[in-house]
């Protein structure tokens, strides 16, 4: 969607030094914000035509959509006959309705947010609402880019006099800006969770010592969001509920650093507050888990139990018992009732692993369960309604299995109402090395012990090798070398395995001519172009993105096959060969595994 944000000359004056300010911070759905001052007796329109203050190109808005206008200290915001209609703090409103600071107005795509400033004591030192944003997008940018902590946070205060305080509480490379109506942002770089937490309590006592009623809420880059967007709305969350979301607990927290693995935590993010069933995809030892633990901790069902269970370790008679639990004299042994995992995890979520394993009898009493919400418990007759969001994961190919008749058909378009795959690890090689240090250090801990050097020629060593365990396997390899090792881990105190040469995955550098070459010779050996492009273009028959093996690798791990691109007008030849480039490029020019991971 395209969106242009057009304003009149006089909406872009900036209020008289000491005046008080009203503005608008514009938020749109396609990543881009920006901040309009109101100023007084000049209207703010939002609609497509090119007359509108604000122009936007979206089915969803009518030509002239809404308007909000300032008379002195009077803001109100009017519906002008729009098709779809204009929400202000999530309610359609008939008629004008009157606008306070904090209020949120949605028109269409985008989100707008009103905001006052009294002005009554502004200094210099304080950065206004657009600077704030520009350093928020640098710091953010630079959190993603190098995996470094900054810590965001939103105090809201009742005076502004306190700010001179504030200035003097933080460091020369924090920030303070602007917001909207009392509430101002400070950005404080490097600061993990705990040091920025102390460092807003700092802020919070200032004020209590001026007798300033004050509140905060935090957040961490890149725990807690990796955009802009996502940070901002933790925090006015927050401020709003007096609850900031938190991430999972150190020992389960993820390290994103490869960008396939920032895109499956982005996704993360769009669908964590949704109801819809989740799907992960990814072999074993991937952190399938880890991915199911981060949807929770960022949903709504966040204070609810998370319920896990592993369909492969238990034979089906017990499995379904687990499952839905049972009644007293269902079975030898049932000498009182049993609560399921479903049951048990009423309102909250369900997470099953290894579904693809689950025995087909068991398969259709799931899809029961999914579409009518109840579960009957083993020997009984009654049905018990459940909230229980699901989500599944397996390292099976779950499409392979419907055609092989192991899997039922319909229970996959059900479970995967979204689908994610999650890359192995010798797809992801920038967090190979990063997770080694963070086993290393939790091992560590865990024995009391000061963390080991790894040394440069046990880095080579990590960084060469196939990983076919993944994660789970590169985890016990630094568990086995911190007992072998003294000060430092060596490459004689990893596993034999990882010096076998024939599992290297990191060849030289290909050139450009060599890869395109390798590309045609690859094109040749494409047998089936329509599940190429079923892949590219995320069909799949009920499925929100439908992804098969090779689809790992095209929506996931490749850097220049992301899904959503249109391939209408394209040929099947132009998909494939754009398709083999990207894979080989990704592989460094290795034409073997290249042709793994595209499935030929």
């Amino acid at each position: 969607m395209g969106t242009e944000l057009q304003t009149l000359a006089g909406a872009t004056e900036l209020a008289a030094p000491l005046a008080p300010r009203a503005f608008l911070v514009i938020t749109i759905d396609d990543g881009g914000s920006r901040v309009i001052d109101l100023p007084d007796g000049v209207d703010v329109s939002f609609g497509r035509s090119r007359g509108a203050t604000i122009t936007l190109d979206s089915e969803k808005v009518s030509r002239m959509h809404a308007r909000v206008r300032r008379v002195g200290d009077i803001i109100e915001v009017e519906d002008l006959g729009s098709r779809n209609g204009t929400r202000v703090n999530g309610d359609k409103i008939e008629g004008p309705r009157k606008l306070v600071t904090g209020d949120e107005v949605a028109v269409g795509p985008i989100l707008a947010v009103v905001g006052v400033t009294s002005g009554l004591h502004r200094t210099t030192a304080i950065a206004d609402a657009v600077a704030g944003e520009a350093r928020l997008a640098a710091e953010v940018d630079r959190s993603v880019r190098y995996h470094r902590p900054v810590t965001v946070a939103m105090v809201r205060i009742a005076s502004d006099a306190i700010l001179d305080q504030f200035e003097r509480a933080i460091r020369p490379m924090d920030l303070i800006a602007e917001d909207a109506g009392d509430d101002y942002l400070v950005i404080l770089p490097e600061l993990g969770r705990d040091d920025g937490a102390a460092a807003v309590q700092r802020l919070l006592d200032f004020a209590r010592n001026a007798n300033v009623q004050a509140t905060a809420a935090t957040a961490l880059c890149p725990d807690d969001g990796t955009t802009v967007e996502a940070l901002i709305s933790v925090l006015r969350s927050g401020l709003r509920t007096g609850r900031v979301p938190r991430a999972p607990a150190a020992k389960g927290t993820p390290i994103v650093i490869d960008p396939a693995m920032q895109r499956v935590y982005t996704l993360v993010q769009r669908i964590a507050d949704t109801s819809m069933t989740v799907l992960i995809l990814g072999e074993t030892g991937v952190g399938k888990e880890l991915v199911c633990e981060a949807i929770h901790q960022q949903s709504s069902r966040r204070d609810r139990p998370l319920i896990k269970l592993n369909c492969a370790a238990l034979p089906e008679t017990l499995l379904e018992s687990e499952l839905f639990g049972y009644e007293r004299g269902a079975f030898t042994g049932a000498d009182k009732r049993k609560v399921g995992f479903f049951e048990a995890a009423d309102g909250g979520t369900l997470f099953l692993d290894e579904i693809g394993d689950m025995p087909l009898a068991l398969q259709a009493k799931l899809l029961r369960v999914l579409e009518r919400k109840v579960i009957t418990r083993v020997g009984g007759t009654a049905e018990v309604a459940t909230d229980a969001r699901l989500i599944a994961a397996t390292h099976r190919n779950l499409d392979a299995d419907v055609r092989a008749g192991r899997f039922r058909q319909d229970l996959l378009f059900r479970i995967g109402g979204f689908t994610i795959a999650v890359p192995p690890l010798r797809d992801r090689p920038a967090e190979i090395l990063p997770l080694a240090e963070h086993f290393a250090k939790t091992a560590a801990g865990e024995q009391a012990r000061v963390p080991p050097v790894i040394s440069d020629d046990a880095r080579e060593l990590l960084s060469s090798y196939a990983w076919p365990g993944n994660v789970r396997e590169l985890r016990n390899a630094l568990e086995r070398a911190l007992v072998l090792a003294t000060d430092t881990i060596t490459a004689a105190d990893l596993p034999e395995r990882l010096h076998d040469a024939s599992h290297r995955i990191r060849p030289a550098l290909a050139s450009a001519h060599e890869i395109d070459t390798a590309a045609i010779f690859l094109s040749g050996q494409m047998d089936s172009a329509a599940a190429a492009l079923s892949v590219a273009a995320g069909g799949g028959g009920g499925h929100a993105m439908a992804v098969s093996q090779p689809a790992t690798v095209s929506t996931g791990a490749v850097g220049g096959s992301a899904a959503g691109i249109s391939l209408v007008g394209r040929t099947v030849d132009s998909v494939e060969r754009d398709l083999i480039i990207d894979t080989l490029s990704h592989c460094l020019g290795n034409r073997t595994h290249a042709a793994n991971i595209l499935g030929i």
